[in-house]
């Protein structure tokens, strides 16, 4: 299939303007990038947005790998000697893997199976005497088939023989399959069974226990949780049809009304049980699971997004909290460009509590580093310790912030972190991670795995290449949305710049390091290995705020600054002026600029960023303190209306932290007061809400929460 076909296809799959998809597939081949082509290239591809070109470059992939598949059945039907003109016009035809694997079936080199010894024994010509319309009595018809020398004893064994060719028939019959696969699809049910003995271990899964859905209804998360009981070994599992039903689907293709009708109908049955229930079940429970796996990648994908564009603090000297009891909290000073300036460990919490003692040292260096903010770690001891920290008087206003911990673990134990803090500890560089993230949580989220940051459901359960692809996305979607400024920015975070990449940052870092900052974006054409198209690619999403051309420091890509300087040219105006006038932009009239290179949607973006030059598209950072009066779970009465934090969204609903060290959950029904088919159309990650508290089971440490009525 060449490009044409490629990108017609997906037009109609996707309700798009054909040309557009043709030119985006192009730009895709030709390695742009999917932050650049949506930003840069919107004559090109009609304006489609980011979710639109990952779409389609996800679907030219699948094209690609059905091609594949397509070229290494025609060769094995090549090489056995069986491709005619209409099968290969058939495998061409297909647009499903599932479709060409059916076309292939009965062609397929093949094991031993039941019907390949029967074949051998010679018994494909009586299989055919029992599928005919003329025959006689099948006992009379199998006795000419008895063979010892074939192992063919009697006119049973015959029969048997035949039975399973015609089973093996059925099962490679490319229509039953397809209805019966619709079948399973619309009329299926999933049943699930708790494993002998596995009452009490499993009981997490007790609703499962006993449990039937169909299979068209069956929502993601729950597919997730029973998929994962069974792989654990406390649940069964079953896809079910009503088997008259589909016994008389496949009667109704391969029925005939003569003798052998017994005879059939016992081979349909074995086809069915033996070959194609398996089959279908496989199929549905594949389906199912990638359903699944979509589902909560895309709701991961949306949390690490809102995580990793939450408000910035912005530039602050900032002090750090690593809580803790036993060993204390941590307690790190940071200038206001992240870097460590001195680390400290003070006993406000038993069993070594000092109140005093570190009341003083938190005094002493909030004065001493000129602190701004205090940014306090949410994990054991975080409340605790957000109490002690707002106890001390201080000679003026220090904001005080609870930060999520979640994958500063990890970070704090990464090869990365013991690079940059080779002579700290684990603590220091958590308590590190814990300030950074508060300045810029996506300056720092990106030297984390995403898949440790804790957002989402089941992402241990789900496709982990897709996972891994989906984030990697996301990442490299906020950071380019956001910009990067070359001269600050570390080289992880540079890393996911468009065009970029590991070895190409690591460049920019070392050549930094060597010739101090870079001074414009001409410069970056100096660095080693950074061609043309690398500059393409990054250019307009890297930030040089020194620069003397003040549309470095902006997303105005280097390719559309002659277009701005003619802009300011009509106006005797500078490119400066241009930008810090609104009355001078107001004069302009677009349509004079419009170019071959430069229509009217670059144009329009060009004058949206001349307006606010390198903005930051995320929100101003809001400061938020839980009630004071609830601090642990037992604190919590049904009733009370409190503020909390959303910490995760699943598509069942949302988890809101309310300062007692475990998360509530918002189910969807409690939302709203009205239908809500996706959390994501309510809540936000990090967004602050009033909750209602409606039960609290302080054993299994369960909260159900409202937001009805707050």
């Amino acid at each position: 299939m060449n490009i044409e076909a490629y990108s017609k296809l997906i037009a109609q799959e996707m309700n798009l303007r054909p040309q557009g998809v043709k030119n985006t597939i192009a730009l895709l081949d030709g390695g742009g990038t999917v932050p650049f082509i949506s930003r840069y290239r919107k004559e090109a591809t009609g304006s489609l947005d980011e979710v639109q070109i990952t779409a389609i470059r996800d679907r030219m992939l699948q094209l690609q790998a059905l091609d594949k598949r397509k070229e290494a059945i025609l060769k094995s039907l090549e090489e056995q000697d069986i491709l005619t003109k209409e099968l290969k016009e058939q495998v061409e035809a297909a647009t499903s893997l599932t479709e060409l694997e059916d076309i292939y079936l009965p062609y397929k080199p093949k094991r031993r199976t039941k019907a390949s010894i029967a074949r051998n024994r010679g018994l494909e010509p009586l299989a055919k005497i029992m599928l005919s319309r003329n025959v006689g009595f099948p006992e009379k018809e199998a006795e000419r088939f008895v063979n010892a020398e074939q192992e063919v004893n009697n006119a049973e064994e015959a029969l048997q023989g035949a039975r399973d060719i015609i089973a093996e028939w059925i099962n490679e019959n490319a229509y039953v399959r397809r209805r019966l696969r619709k079948m399973f699809a619309e009329e299926g049910y999933l049943e699930s069974q708790v494993v002998k003995g596995k009452e009490e271990e499993g009981e997490k899964y007790d609703t499962y226990f006993d449990y039937q859905e169909d299979v068209s209804r069956l929502p993601s998360h729950r597919i997730l949780a029973i998929m994962r009981g069974e792989k654990e070994g406390f649940l069964k599992i079953k896809i079910l049809v009503d088997e008259e039903d589909a016994l008389g689907l496949i009667a109704s293709v391969f029925m005939k009304p003569h003798h052998t009708q017994q005879q059939v109908m016992k081979a349909i049955a074995d086809a069915y049980k033996r070959l194609l229930h398996p089959s279908m079940e496989n199929e549905i429970r594949a389906k199912l699971k990638e359903q699944a796996d979509e589902k909560a990648i895309e709701v991961f994908a949306q949390n690490a997004r809102q995580l990793l564009l939450a408000p910035p603090m912005g530039e602050m000297n900032i002090m750090a909290i690593d809580p803790g009891f036993r060993s204390g909290c941590k307690v790190v000073c940071l200038d206001k460009n992240g870097n460590l300036q001195y680390n400290e460990t003070i006993y406000p919490h038993p069993p070594q509590r000092d109140v005093k003692t570190a009341s003083k040292k938190i005094g002493y260096l909030v004065k001493a580093y000129k602190i701004d903010a205090i940014a306090i770690g949410n994990g054991t001891a975080g409340r605790e310790t957000e109490r002690f920290i707002k106890k001390i008087r201080f000679d003026r206003d220090i904001i005080a912030v609870m930060v999520s911990e979640s994958g500063a673990s990890v970070y704090s134990a990464s090869e990365l972190a013991r690079k940059e803090f080779p002579d700290y500890d684990v603590t220091v560089r958590g308590a590190v991670s814990i300030g950074r993230r508060a300045a810029d949580p996506l300056a720092e989220l990106v030297k984390i795995d995403p898949k440790a940051i804790g957002v989402g459901q089941y992402q241990h359960d789900v496709d982990q290449k897709a996972l891994g692809q989906s984030l990697t996305d996301t990442v490299e979607s906020c950071v380019n949305a956001v910009g990067v400024d070359v001269n600050t920015a570390s080289r992880e975070l540079l890393t996911h710049v468009a065009g970029i990449g590991p070895s190409l940052a690591e460049k920019i870092v070392e050549y930094r390091k060597a010739n101090g900052s870079i001074r414009n974006r001409k410069e970056l054409k100096k660095v080693e290995r950074f061609g043309e198209k690398a500059f393409e690619q990054s250019a307009g999403f890297l930030r040089v705020r020194t620069s003397e051309n003040p549309l470095d420091a902006s997303a105005v890509h280097p390719e559309s600054y002659k277009v701005v300087e003619q802009m300011a040219r009509s106006l005797n105006a500078t490119v400066s002026e241009l930008m810090s006038s609104a009355e001078l932009r107001k004069k302009l009239k677009l349509e004079d600029f419009v170019s071959e290179k430069a229509g009217m949607p670059t144009l329009q973006d060009i004058m949206a960023e001349l307006e606010k030059p390198g903005r930051d598209p995320r929100e101003s950072f809001d400061l938020f303190t839980f009630d004071e009066n609830v601090q642990e779970i037992s604190d919590l009465k049904p009733g009370m209306k409190l503020p909390g934090i959303v910490t995760n969204i699943t598509d069942f609903g949302a988890f809101v932290d309310l300062g007692v060290h475990q998360d509530g959950l918002v189910h969807i029904s409690h939302l709203a007061d009205r239908f809500v088919k996706d959390p994501n159309e309510v809540v936000t990650l990090n967004q602050k809400v009033m909750v209602k508290v409606l039960s609290v089971d302080i054993p299994r440490k369960r909260i159900q929460l409202s937001m009805k009525e707050v």
